[in-house]
């Protein structure tokens, strides 16, 4: 398949699309696929023994953990308790996942492996956490020391290791689905809400309605529910995805980086400042407890956790618009190869560019234009991570190599199938080639001329470009302009 045209912006009179032609990329990138070149057959592919045995595996260690969950919450906090404290913890989740998500729109992850981080958060990591810090409460006991040790030293430790192994595991063997820092944040922070989910529940069914329903009555156990709701909800529900957010940045580092050590030593350090994070939350209120001080935790509050929690968000907004910054500065190596036009990548560079691109798709080619624009504005960004990957030497190994350049083909394919959509749907378009050097442009008078490519484009005014015929391509790369029909002949015939 080659690109046909279309393109998503108005270059300032000149207004381009589709390819034929263009220099190589710099030579410190790998070899482009020259426009026209299909994607090779992808080898069979047959599942093998193991991974069938360790997803089932992992199937079976997540029922357990839910199983194990819904047992010991239900036994320990009766019918009523349970289903008060359910209703009143799911009622942030969705506010919360939204924002993850939001963060995560210029190129979204697959849906199953941001389930995955959800439920392993919620029942594996909880399960674990739970017997852990009940066996080390009967532990300190027994050492005559005392159990409020437990949230300081134990409960940091083990409740951030089993929130980050879900993360770890997708890391370890699903890498190309952590593209950066953005990434690693939101699979940190799914796994922290799902765990903060649960464990708000034994709070607010515990230790709220049950507790009070004990001692005076339902009307105050109501009254404690909305009580701690508005503490551990309200004021501190950002606790848990901010400490497990610091692992998150470390899993980011390691997915962007070759050097091995980094590789290594990047999520230590992430899960490390996550404990100690996580320790000095716990440790405010046994130091208010032990001086009859409240207005140490008023200090640590401000003081610590707010502006930790500002820079954390701060820093996930610069993350979520550094990935549109990358589409402009990795995507030119496909304007000069005759993939995309400048105009094209100019409209990627924001989310208000991408929305209005989106507008004009559903414009000239109705709900199906839309939905092709986003899936091309996402297969975009990938391809310049993808890219960006290729620069940073990510893929070391030969097997590696040869995945990249098939998903880069795949992506380029899959680049040129959403383009047909709206390939000819606006009359307002001027018609012309772009060249991967400049503009060949039909003027009203019936005249053409190469038009060279102004410096700053005015986007996004979509432009449907003729589509060139298709030259035959050799199995290697050709000398810098050389792409088939050029710049000499770029006019298919009839137009």
């Amino acid at each position: 398949m080659r690109p046909n045209g279309s393109a998503v912006g108005d270059y300032a009179g000149g207004m381009a699309d589709t390819p034929p032609g263009g220099a190589l990329p710099p030579p410190s990138a790998p070899p482009l696929p020259p426009p026209g070149s299909s994607t090779p057959g992808r080898p069979s592919r047959r599942l093998k023994w193991w991974r069938i045995v360790a997803l089932v595996g992992l199937v079976l260690v997540i029922a357990a953990g839910a199983t194990f969950i819904l047992y010991t919450l239900g036994t320990g906090l009766g019918p009523q308790a349970l289903l008060v404290g359910v209703i009143a913890a799911i009622l942030p989740v969705p506010v919360l996942v939204a924002c993850f998500l939001w963060l995560d729109r210029y190129e979204p992850e697959p849906m199953p492996y941001l389930i995955f981080c959800f439920v392993w958060g919620a029942f594996v990591a909880t399960s674990i956490a739970l017997v852990v810090n009940e066996n080390s409460v009967g532990l300190l006991k027994q050492l005559g020391l005392p159990a409020a040790l437990t949230a300081v030293l134990v409960a940091p430790f083990i409740e951030e290791l089993t929130k980050a192994a879900g993360p770890i595991l997708l890391l370890i063997f699903r890498r190309r689905e952590f593209s950066g820092i953005t990434d690693g944040l939101v699979y940190c922070g799914l796994s922290a809400i799902g765990f903060a989910m649960v464990e708000n529940i034994l709070y607010l069914g515990g230790y709220g309605y049950r507790a009070g329903v004990q001692e005076y009555g339902p009307a105050t156990g109501t009254q404690q529910v909305i009580a701690i709701f508005i503490v551990r909800i309200l004021l501190f529900g950002f606790a848990h995805p901010l400490f497990t957010s610091m692992t998150g940045v470390g899993l980011g580092v390691a997915a962007r980086t070759a050097d091995r050590r980094v590789r290594v030593l990047a999520p230590i350090a992430g899960l490390l400042v996550a404990m100690m994070l996580h320790g000095t939350w716990n440790l405010l209120p046994s130091l208010v407890a032990s001086t009859g001080q409240p207005v140490i935790a008023l200090y640590g509050y401000l003081g610590v956790m707010v502006p930790i929690f500002f820079a954390t968000v701060g820093l996930a907004v610069w993350l979520r618009a550094w990935e549109g910054r990358l589409t402009e500065r990795t995507l030119p190596d496909y304007v000069r190869a005759g993939w995309l036009t400048p105009p094209e990548v100019a409209a990627l560079g924001s989310l208000g560019r991408r929305h209005a691109a989106r507008t004009w798709a559903r414009r000239v080619a109705g709900d199906g234009g839309a939905h092709a624009m986003r899936g091309y504005q996402f297969a975009a960004t990938r391809l310049a991570l993808l890219r960006d990957g290729m620069r940073r030497g990510l893929d070391r190994k030969p097997a590696d190599r040869e995945r990249t350049a098939r998903e880069e083909r795949e992506l380029l394919d899959s680049i040129a199938a959403y383009r047909a959509f709206f390939v000819g749907r606006d009359p307002q378009a001027p018609v012309g080639v772009w060249d991967g050097e400049r503009y060949h442009l039909r003027f009203p008078d019936g005249s053409r001329r190469a038009v060279e490519a102004p410096d700053e484009p005015v986007v996004p005014i979509p432009v449907v470009l003729a589509p060139p015929p298709p030259p035959a391509y050799p199995a290697a790369y050709g000398p810098p302009g050389w792409y088939g029909s050029g710049p000499g002949a770029p006019w298919p015939p009839g137009v």
